[in-house]
Order: C-alpha cells, then structure tokens, then sequence
C-alpha cells in the first residue's frame, strides 16, 4: 500500500537528499562533487527502492537504516568540508547543505517509527485468527 504515512516521510527524505544534490554544486576539495553526486543518487535509488517494497517491511526497515547511516556519514563529509572554507560557517549563505541531510535523516528515522508501528499492528491481528 503506497498510501501509507511512511511511504510520505520515505518521499520527503528522497526530496530533501534531490535538494542536497541541487545545492551542493560548488564542491571542490577532496573530490566532493563526485562523492555528493554518486552518494545522493545512491540515496534517491535507496529511497525508492524503499518506497516500492511496502510488502516486505523488513526490507523496508533495513533500507533505511542504510539510508540513515549513509546520511550520517554525509553530514559529517559536508561538516568536514563547510570547515575547510575560506571563512568557515561563518557567512550565512554557506552551511545549508548538511541541514538537508539531517532532515532526510528525521524522516527516515519517522518512518522506520511508523513501518514497526504497522509491524506490531499486523502482528496483533495475526494472533486475533
């Protein structure tokens, strides 16, 4: 079923790492535009990946852990390399890019919340028959 509400915070999390991949575009040391580029669009495959495995919801549940963990690593690459900036964080346009990835994270992280939710829910009814 992809009406449910985890396959929406699933979606957010795909959106919110598309934007991580349309902002960070001005990735120069370490060759950070190619790790940007080849980690989001892991991520986006992932996500949907995810999304379209609603029957298995361990597959689901593991899928984003993956995501999540991923994501971690991401933020820390994006710390790393917003404090290698001539000025540091200092200048308000710079330092958007790792809040896109936490946010991916917090939805994920919602939705592995609500996957067991249906787990537990499902569980119960088995015993009810």
């Amino acid at each position: 079923m992809l009406q449910r509400i985890q396959t929406i915070w699933i979606l957010m999390a795909v959106v919110a790492t598309l934007f991580l991949n349309l902002t960070a575009q001005d990735f120069d040391i370490l060759g950070g535009k190619l790790m940007i580029n080849i980690s989001t669009v892991f991520l986006i495959i992932l996500g949907l990946l995810s999304i379209f495995s609603f029957k298995n919801r361990k597959r689901q549940i593991l899928l984003n852990k993956l995501s999540i963990f991923i994501n971690a690593l991401l933020i820390g690459f994006l710390i790393y390399w917003l404090q290698n900036l001539p000025g540091g964080i200092r200048f308000p346009e710079k330092g958007i890019e790792p809040v896109f990835s936490l946010i991916a994270m917090i939805c994920l992280l919602l939705a592995n919340v609500y996957i067991k939710k249906d787990e537990r829910l499902v569980k119960s009814v088995d015993r009810l028959r």
